[in-house]
């Protein structure tokens, strides 16, 4: 069979992937995608929207608890975690499911099977009736990643899970370990331990939620030892013991190895890029610890060859990939967009309390050498908050003390994964305190505590 011709082929259909295809088909290429399990790749299907299903359900289970603090009744207040899975499920499904209608909306050729590179613009893909082969000026890598697996830590979907595992769980955990406290890990944390597990998370850095500010990790780390959850910083699990129905891990703290037991273990130490069995070092392709190295374009050096989203690096966020996404199709159709930038990408983590932020840390941006001023508002100064119930949170905002550029902006408490975006948006458009003071925010809304937090930061603040 001759190779079928594109102007351009995209190598996995997650969100980078099928925006890439998409905006592509919109600027009048000839565009294929190839992916070889799920259109809508991990995040749909097992990553950020079936986990934020899960997490609704224990929000919610948490919140009936409250009844009582609303002046309501609620009486026999159980779940059934079947139930809840199949609603995560249902919703993944839903999504992935609209992903395939976008394709054929905007006529772009879906091939299913797994793809090699086996020469320049060439892609060969093997699928269940054979190999197909196809051609293309240019081709854009949205492989992916998955979860890493440290050697004696390896999953077994039984004791030891991944994310996978953790999202069709074949039975409720009664006594839960996590490994490690990024994003993927307190999530999980958050969702079993609100359902009731007794839960410890264990992280080897010297803070929970190590890429956030230090203020927020530490009042984050407070919220979740008030909820039951057991919390050791700078420790080690270094080795696993499986027995029957249950985990013995060796941790390692303070130069002491002691010995737990749980029934199951969640794996959340990072991720790996899928860039194997592609055929990239024969295209001169270079890798760095599993990651494609580009430029700020999302250019791998190989002519016509693109990486984006976690195959190309950190952040490893689906909005940063989708962006990529956008930016990549509008260049091989001629246009002149602006690169992604890293640092003016929000990170938003669905755990009770919510966390999320934009920008530099504190310490990151004296690191860089600016000198800082730093406002700050509490969640108990705002009417909105105290009137939902949820009175426990803060937001900081970092301004660059010469120029008063909102250099970071840092928050945790109820929906700031909303809130966030307000800040992404001033960054953008290079804000600075002047800009935001002068805004007037609804009242009564959470977000007046953004403006209270910048009038903080430069002694005028209201309501504190």
């Amino acid at each position: 069979m001759a190779a079928r011709n594109f102007d351009m082929i995209v190598i996995g259909a997650g969100p980078g992937g099928y925006v890439a295809a998409i905006r592509g088909a919109q600027l009048g290429q000839k565009v294929a995608i190839v992916e070889r399990e799920h259109l809508g790749g991990i995040c749909l299907n097992w990553g950020c929207i079936p986990t934020k299903a899960l997490l609704r359900s224990s929000e919610v289970f948490h919140l009936m608890h409250r009844a009582k603090e609303f002046g309501l009744k609620a009486e026999g207040i159980g779940y059934d975690l079947d139930a809840v899975v199949k609603r995560s499920r249902g919703v993944a499904g839903q999504l992935s499911g609209g992903i395939g209608h976008l394709m054929k909306k905007n006529k772009i050729t879906v091939v299913m099977g797994e793809a090699t590179l086996p020469a320049k613009g060439k892609v060969s893909v093997k699928t269940d009736k054979g190999s197909e082969e196809l051609t293309a000026k240019n081709i854009v890598l949205a492989t992916g990643a998955r979860a890493r697996e440290l050697p004696g830590l390896e999953a077994d979907g039984d004791l030891v899970w991944t994310y996978k595992h953790a999202l069709t769980p074949p039975r409720m955990p009664k006594k839960l370990l996590v490994i490690g406290s990024g994003a993927i890990g307190i999530e999980f944390a958050s969702f079993y331990n609100t359902l009731g597990a007794d839960t410890t998370v264990v992280e080897v850095m010297d803070r929970i939620l190590p890429v956030e500010d230090a203020e927020i990790s530490a009042f984050a780390k407070k919220q979740f030892a008030k909820q039951g959850m057991k919390i050791m910083e700078k420790a080690m699990v270094k080795q696993l013991d499986r027995g029957k129905g249950k985990v013995t891990a060796h941790i390692e703290a303070g130069g002491k190895v002691e010995t737990h037991e749980f029934d199951t273990v969640i794996s959340a130490v990072g991720i790996v890029g899928n860039v194997e069995g592609l055929g990239l070092e024969g295209l001169g392709v270079k890798i760095d610890r599993t990651h494609v190295v580009t430029d700020e374009y999302c250019r791998t050096g190989a002519d016509g060859l693109y990486a984006i989203g976690d195959i190309a690096g950190a952040p490893w966020l689906a909005h940063k990939a989708s962006h990529e996404g956008v930016m990549v199709a509008e260049l091989i159709a001629g246009g002149h967009p602006h690169p992604v930038k890293p640092e003016s990408i929000a990170g938003c983590t669905y755990c009770q309390p919510q966390v999320a932020s934009v920008g530099y840390t504190e310490a990151k941006a004296k690191e860089l050498g600016y000198t800082v001023k730093v406002g700050r508002f509490p969640f108990i100064g705002n009417g909105k908050a105290i009137a939902l119930g949820e009175p426990e949170g803060m937001i900081k905002t970092v301004f660059d003390a010469k120029t008063g550029e909102l250099l970071g902006a840092h928050m945790v408490g109820a929906e700031v994964t909303e809130l966030i975006q307000g800040y992404v948006v001033g960054r953008q458009l290079e804000t600075t305190e002047e800009d935001l003071m002068n805004t007037v925010f609804p009242h009564p809304t959470l977000s007046e505590m953004m403006h209270e937090s910048v009038l903080d930061a430069y002694d005028r603040v209201i309501h504190m």
